[in-house]
Formats: structure tokens, sequence, C-alpha cells
């Protein structure tokens, strides 16, 4: 469904699982779960259907960010962390959604901590899936080189310093692949996804370079889950034990994935799922 944030813009939510659910003599309120996706350029359906697995505790809202997937297309000037973050509290205002979790997987990581930092009193919880908190190049470049080589090296390089259509097909030739580390439960998942590639160039070349994400995080007063695969290359561990540990005590938590790459419910879904559970039901 299209909902207005603005009188101009709509963003795409799909909602999954009752909020209410029936427990004996009285309603039982299930903690709400708002999912914010990768990219920027791509869509939530990455999501589907593995958190599904989560409906049972939680009630999930799957958004697709300002401009992208199914979401209203806008100006250029608004694909900025601080409209996306911001869209998070307009979404909740119009649906009454109080005190979500929310999940910011890559990119939506990065919106994820942006919006804690403008709205610290907003969240019950946050989770921060395979992110980082900078862009800086030197631990991407290390890790697609120890996993594909010197051609994935350069071709990240040449990728992440001039982003455009020619430099990024490039790129999904000889470094996606080294994103995940088991083989897809769906081969042609990715092909449903809706990409507008602007938002990526854009922001690769923009906003990224300068992005520091870190001193947002020191006004966290709830839980907070990280969670990292130690074989990632776009955000690579090391990134996540720095966002870990600028979280203030006794707030954080770090879980490692040792068998995973950029996302650890993709390679390794049985754990992930588990521990995301519990973190809900805490």
């Amino acid at each position: 469904m299209l909902i207005h944030v603005t009188p101009e813009v709509r963003l795409f939510v799909d909602i999954e699982g009752l909020g209410l659910v029936p427990d004996g003599p009285r309603m039982r309120e299930k903690p709400t779960l708002i999912l914010l996706h990768g990219g920027p350029g791509f869509d939530h359906s990455g999501f589907k259907p593995l958190f599904s697995r989560l409906a049972d505790v939680a009630q999930i809202v799957y958004l697709n960010h300002r401009g992208h997937g199914r979401s209203d297309r806008c100006p250029a000037d608004q694909w900025t962390l601080d409209t996306f973050a911001d869209d998070v509290v307009r979404l909740c205002d119009v649906l009454g959604i109080v005190k979500s979790i929310v999940l910011g997987q890559s990119f939506g990581g990065f919106v994820a901590q942006r919006y804690l930092a403008r709205h610290p009193e907003h969240p019950a919880k946050v989770i921060l899936s395979s992110t980082s908190h900078h862009g800086e190049l030197d631990r991407k470049l290390a890790m697609f080189e120890r996993l594909g080589g010197p051609s994935a090296r350069e071709a990240a390089r040449v990728f992440w310093t001039t982003p455009d259509a020619e430099t990024w097909v490039h790129y999904r030739a000889l470094c996606q692949s080294l994103y995940k580390q088991a083989p897809p439960a769906d081969p042609v998942a990715s092909d449903r996804t809706l990409f507008n590639e602007a938002i990526l160039f854009d922001f690769v070349g923009g906003e990224k370079t300068t992005m520091d994400l870190l001193p947002g995080l020191a006004a966290v007063r709830y839980p907070m889950l990280v969670m990292a695969g130690a074989l990632d290359p776009v955000c690579p561990l090391a990134d996540a034990k720095e966002i870990a540990a600028a979280i203030p005590s006794p707030w954080g938590r770090l879980e490692v994935f040792e068998k995973s790459g950029h996302g650890a419910w993709r390679d390794e879904p049985d754990p992930a799922v588990a521990v995301l559970r519990s973190f809900i039901e805490a």
C-alpha cells in the first residue's frame, strides 16, 4: 500500500502479521518491527520470505525508502540520510506506531544510525545488520581482494570512486557474488528487486564519501543489536566492532556470524533468525 507521509510524498509499505493477538482473556500487543532495506536504490523484496519467520513475535513493516522501489519518485535533493531517517518518524506518526523496533540492513543501517541520532527517544530497540559508520575504502578493498583477488579489488575501487552505469556493470560482474557465502536460497530473488540506480550513484559519489555516524550513537539508551558477517566485504567486520564499541554500556550487543558475508540472515538463516527472535522477545 502507498502511505502519505507528507502531502506530496507516498511511501510503499507492506505489513505482515497481527498487531494484537488473542491471549486468554486479553488481547496481547506484539512489537512492531520496521525493516529498512539496503542499497541505496534497491527495495524491500530481499527481506522476503525469510522475515516471515518472525511474524509470530512481531508485526512486520516492510518499507521502501523515499524514491525507492514502489514508493513515489522524488527530486534528487531529497535523497539524503536525514530525509530517509525522518521518514521513519513520519511513517510511525501516520500509522500510529509507538516505540517500534527498527532494523537497518546495510544502507538501511546508515539510515537507522542517522534516525537514532536525530530522534534518540523514538525507538524501543534498534538492530544494525551488516552495516558501517563511514565510507572509507581501505577495509572494503582489502576484503574484496581477500575474497576475489586483485581484479575484484580493482573493480570495487573503480566503482566506489567513480560510480556510474559502466563501473557498476563491471562491479556487479566481479564483486557482487562475493557478498554471499552460501548459495542463494532462491536464484531468481534478485529479479524481483526494483532498482533505481540513480540514487545509488548519487549517494556513493556524494554523501557516503563524508559519512560519519559514530557520534550519533552516544545518545543510545535502549537495547541495540549489531549483527555482522566475518566475511562481509562491503561492510567489514571491523566496522561493526567499532559501531558496537561506540554504543554506551550496557545497551550494545555484537553478534558475529563466522560463515556469513553481507547479511547473516541470508548465509546462516537459522542462527540469525534465532538471534533476532531472542532480541525481539527480550
